[in-house]
């Protein structure tokens, strides 16, 4: 909705409650960060996401849950949180998007969730990965994942003003992306592997102001819908293909009616612009600040996107630490 103030009312920002979970989940899971069990961070995220989505004037319908992948605690598929009174939404969620950063204590671990419209998120909850290719504003009509990896780039350094070289592409370290490394590499531009956390990763290069300009590569699927919403946001560029596993999960992906060799835009991964996105940093991190602890003081940052309006808030949230212990 747009408006002039004092002509109309701003309408309800939704994200500025969800923000509060995603606080939550954070706080909890920063007891964890460092002790090597994954599992129990993960647990005591979602627990703590959980109970404050119950508190929102909401009809959340979970369409993306994570933890499938690994047998993890999760907030499943299917579920509905919320008060049950106002907007009827779908929502992903990742209660840690970086359970193996925050319990070997290393950056880049958040907790976010994504919300939209009832109806209007792809559910890509049969099929697990997605090969993904964001960039910021500059990209948009120029990048296209059809293309070589170096066209690519050579194109989207051109429309940003920038060498090849002065590039930075955020990728996963992973063995599938050897090639896609080398490539990335003899084309000219430099390569930050993410040891877990494509999302931050796709909000970093969708961003004006962040450290990276473009994240390509195959991560999770729940990822790119969620991230979808925030580059949306942002006015920058999102592209995926889902990747089956094998033959089995290809089928159960049809039978879903999701469609392979495929690619899917920003639109067809979230339809529509009333989209919000919520992150809060868990550990330190490219995009934000981890949870501190400052005496009796617990801090978290976490950033607020808006999708109908375009708006990016960054907030900074001081808790006394006796209400947590």
């Amino acid at each position: 909705m747009s408006f002039v103030l004092g002509t109309a009312v701003p309408d309800r920002n939704l994200a500025l409650e969800l923000v509060r979970a995603t606080e939550a989940a954070a706080i909890r899971a920063s007891a964890f960060v460092g002790h090597g069990d994954k599992n129990a961070a993960d647990k005591a995220a979602v627990d703590a996401m959980r109970a404050f989505l119950g508190t929102v004037a909401f009809r959340g319908t979970v369409v993306i849950g994570e933890g499938e992948k690994d047998k993890a605690p999760m907030l499943f598929n299917g579920e509905v949180v919320g008060t049950g009174d106002g907007p009827e939404c779908d929502i992903a969620v990742d209660p840690i998007d970086g359970t193996s950063l925050t319990a070997a204590g290393r950056p880049n671990a958040i907790s976010m969730i994504a919300a939209s419209d009832r109806g209007t998120m792809l559910d890509a909850s049969s099929v697990f990965y997605m090969d993904k290719i964001v960039t910021g504003p500059a990209g948009v009509g120029i990048v296209d994942i059809r293309r070589p990896i170096g066209d690519n780039l050579r194109a989207l350094a051109k429309a940003s003003g920038k060498r090849v070289g002065d590039l930075a592409v955020g990728v996963l370290d992973r063995p599938r992306h050897e090639g896609l490394v080398a490539d990335i590499r003899a084309a000219g531009a430099g390569v930050r592997l993410l040891l877990d956390g494509d999302v931050g990763g796709g909000i970093a290069a969708a961003s004006l102001d962040g450290d990276l300009d473009m994240c390509v590569g195959i991560g999770g699927s729940p990822e790119g819908v969620a991230t979808a919403c925030a580059v949306k946001a942002l006015g920058g560029l999102i592209q995926g293909r889902l990747v089956a596993g094998d033959d089995a999960e290809r089928e159960r992906g049809e039978a879903a009616g999701l469609l392979f060799d495929h690619v899917y835009e920003a639109d067809d991964l979230v339809r529509g612009d009333n989209t919000f996105f919520v992150a809060t940093g868990v550990t330190d991190g490219a995009l934000l600040e981890g949870v501190r602890k400052l005496g009796p003081v617990i801090r978290t940052e976490s950033i607020v996107v808006r999708g109908a309006s375009g708006t990016v808030r960054r907030i900074t949230a001081d808790y006394r630490a006796a209400r947590w212990e």
